[in-house]
């Protein structure tokens, strides 16, 4: 086994600087641990790679002195190639060069990484065909409509698809490279370095708790635009398919057909998503009990509410509290009664 595994890091112009300094942390922080414990295993040699030497500045930026062209490592052996994203990925994707060196590299590395919308940089290079992946939730349909040959799963903070590990936005990387210091090294290393960053080794829950609230197209067709705007108008009244179809004035048949054709979900899974919505919304503003947010959104009792949750956010209602509910001592909104 060699002593190192040389990480190719490619930057650009526009690229997300914690998408390149939060795995260059993690990968750092596991030489350290291995050096400190006098461990075996090969350490992590870190090259950061341009297409053009200097200064690449970042989207917020924050600038990176990078030496390196992109063919400095050619003759090298690299074992894992590393994708970032940011707002500059778009441009990084047209250039024929860039995307050129990716694919040619991809080839001869043990594993590629994405991190957040970097996905959409393998793409280019077609490496994500017939591939899951993951990317930042609010880029994914664009990458699905963009790579319809891809799999694209919003929900997962990583994937790994054989050699090609993909990751949600931003400090999922983090999450990312702690896994695979833990395929390297093993859990008690990569342990140690989260909680030297303090964060979890393993994150509870999915993406979709990060993401913004739901938001649908409006059906096609007036009957069954009606039967949202009733769904938004009121989350918490009596929604069942019955009652929505005859709002619509259509069979309750007829009326399941025509939802699922234009929106593309049954009527009663839309309902739960806009019900969590509206839960998400006062757990993140109102000190109201678990039980009075679920009966006040339509779920008839805490549990059918933290099944919904489980199934749509990935976490339960408390946990979601804890992580984005407020923080103050004072009720924010008085909508919700509050429970004795």
């Amino acid at each position: 086994m060699s002593d190192r595994h040389t990480i190719a890091m490619v930057t650009f112009e526009g690229v997300q600087p914690l998408d390149v300094s939060g795995p260059h942390e993690v990968f750092a922080g596991a030489n350290s641990v291995l050096d400190d414990q006098g461990r075996a295993g090969p350490r992590y040699d870190l090259r950061l790679v341009t297409a053009h030497p200097g200064i690449v500045r970042g989207e917020s930026g924050l600038a990176f002195h990078v030496p390196d062209g992109l063919g400095t490592l050619d003759g090298e052996a690299i074992h894992t190639l590393l994708l970032p994203g940011g707002f500059g990925v778009r441009a990084a994707a047209r250039d024929e060069g860039v995307v050129t060196w990716i694919r040619d590299t991809a080839a001869r590395v043990d594993r590629t990484v994405c991190v957040c919308t970097g996905t959409f940089l393998a793409a280019a290079a077609g490496l994500t065909a017939g591939r899951r992946v993951t990317t930042h939730w609010a880029r994914a349909d664009a990458l699905a409509a963009a790579h319809p040959d891809t799999v694209v799963d919003p929900e997962p903070i990583y994937v790994r698809d054989g050699d090609l590990w993909t990751s949600a936005g931003v400090t999922a990387g983090i999450d990312l490279c702690l896994a695979l210091v833990e395929q390297d090294h093993g859990a008690d290393v990569a342990q140690i370095v989260a909680r030297w960053l303090v964060v979890f080794l393993r994150r509870p829950g999915g993406q979709t708790q990060f993401a913004a609230a739901v938001w649908s197209e409006p059906a096609e067709r007036e009957p069954i635009r009606a039967a949202q705007d009733l769904v938004h108008a009121d989350p918490g009244a009596a929604l069942t398919v019955p009652q929505l179809a005859r709002h619509a004035g259509l069979s309750a048949r007829h009326f399941t057909r025509l939802f699922h054709q234009q929106v593309g979900v049954s009527p009663a899974r839309y309902v739960e998503r806009i019900r969590v919505d509206a839960a998400r919304r006062l757990l993140e503003t109102d000190r109201a009990g678990v039980a009075a947010v679920a009966a006040h959104c339509g779920f008839g009792s805490p549990e059918t509410m933290r099944r919904a949750f489980l199934r749509t956010v990935g976490v339960a209602p408390d946990h979601y509290r804890r992580h984005f509910g407020p923080t103050v001592s004072t009720t924010v909104s008085t909508t919700v009664t509050q429970e004795s």
